[in-house]
């Protein structure tokens, strides 16, 4: 399977088709995410690429739930998950940012004014 074929298995939703050693290139998860609109490719992806702050942003534009596979550390990043909210156009990233952040008075306002 080429890279074209890959990806095209990602747009239609075929993660498993996807040969493991694709989903350790960052150029492809980056690609990966950016076609995935079900937010699942991260779940298959590298865990090293769930610390990415530009492939958790990413993988937000097309679906917020991309957030739940973040690094914790990322979840718990307040200017992070400020920008991940703001780019969440479903608006269920903050579900899974980090509780403490669900409360924060700014997030709830960023939140509001999507």
């Amino acid at each position: 399977m080429n890279k074209k074929e890959a990806l095209e298995c990602i747009s239609n939703g075929e993660y498993e088709s996807v040969p493991k050693e694709f989903y350790k290139d960052k150029s492809f998860v980056l690609e990966a995410v950016k076609l995935d609109v079900d937010g699942n490719a991260l779940y298959y992806a590298d865990q090293s690429f769930r610390k990415d702050k530009t492939i958790i942003l990413e993988a937000v534009i097309q679906n917020g739930i991309a957030l739940s596979y973040a690094d914790e550390s990322l979840k718990k990043d307040k200017s992070f998950v400020l920008k991940a909210i703001k780019l969440d156009e479903g608006g269920i990233a903050l579900e899974y940012a980090d509780e403490s952040l669900q409360k924060d008075p700014d997030i709830i306002q960023a939140t509001k004014n999507r």
